[in-house]
């Protein structure tokens, strides 16, 4: 190659990566600009929704305090327990049946195998509040809709149909050698043994993947919650506490801790993903070799 078309090759390659880092950065601002302001308004002074400015006048961490302090409309602490105690045992449970399910399907031929596959996909082409009405009165007619019984209904209802989300995983699990599983057999290791000691160790990304999704999906979900929590304030979710405090009665008192509260809903995902991530990162080097 010449010496001038050298020189045009890296004059177009500099000008095509100036463009892709703008449209990046363009993108960046506005993905980060709601975050920005939704933490903005958390330390708002002034009360209400409407404002004339768009930055605060003044600065406060009362909204903060307010939320755990203010409990006799709203008590925002318990519904945050409420909600992390559901959303761990639904990530517990989701997590091993996505994981169970996925092996079986990906290491087990066995006659209803393919059937269940595409029931799976049939089914995931609907939303899952579809059949919101249903599970309802299956938990009332099983008495689960009632009481404390709320919270272990909620966490049958996230962690129940895990096992149809099969895809992602059994696709990871495809990946490894199933020599592994047979070298295992010979030396005596049962189908659990090879699961639990030999797959998994070798899956820590979809282990991470499967458990970032089931933790978030109940933390955040508010159909399933409203529907089955009706007006037992005392077992919402942080979804439905949030939802209220920006209804008419309450919009102008409770509009910055809404704000404060969307904050303190988003560090526990964070939290959880920082330290699952070099678990990821690990898992991504390569754990099966040769």
């Amino acid at each position: 190659m010449s010496e001038k078309k050298y020189k045009s090759a890296s004059k177009k390659r500099i000008i095509t990566n100036t463009i892709v880092y703008v449209v990046l950065a363009v993108l960046a601002v506005i993905w980060i600009f709601p975050i920005f302001w939704v933490v903005l308004t958390s330390f708002r002074a002034e009360k209400g929704s409407y404002v004339s400015t768009f930055l605060p006048q003044s600065y406060t961490i009362d909204n903060y305090i307010k939320l755990f302090t203010d409990t006799t409309l709203l008590n925002f602490p318990k519904m945050f327990m409420n909600t992390l105690f559901i959303a761990v045992c639904s990530c517990i449970l989701a997590t091993f049946y996505t994981l169970a399910v996925s092996y079986c399907l990906s290491r087990l031929k066995f006659k209803m195998r393919k059937p269940y596959m595409n029931m799976a996909m049939i089914l995931g082409l609907f939303p899952g509040f579809m059949s919101m009405v249903a599970v309802y009165f299956i938990l009332k007619a099983l008495g689960l809709s009632e009481g404390g019984l709320i919270r272990l209904s909620l966490i049958l209802c996230y962690s129940g149909g895990a096992g149809l989300g099969f895809q992602i995983a059994k696709g990871f699990f495809d990946t490894i050698p199933i020599s592994l599983d047979e070298a295992a057999l010979l030396d005596g290791c049962t189908r659990w043994q090879i699961f639990w000691k030999v797959t998994l160790p070798l899956s820590k990304p979809v282990i991470v993947y499967t458990v970032l999704t089931a933790f978030t999906g109940p933390w955040v979900d508010f159909i399933f919650a409203k529907v089955i929590c009706r007006a037992n304030a005392d077992y919402y979710t942080v979804a439905i506490g949030l939802w209220r405090m920006l209804e008419k009665e309450y919009i102008d008192n409770w509009y910055t801790c809404f704000a404060a509260g969307a904050v303190l809903i988003s560090i526990p995902i964070a939290g959880l993903f920082m330290f699952l991530q070099r678990y990821y990162v690990d898992g991504m080097s390569g754990a099966v070799k040769g």
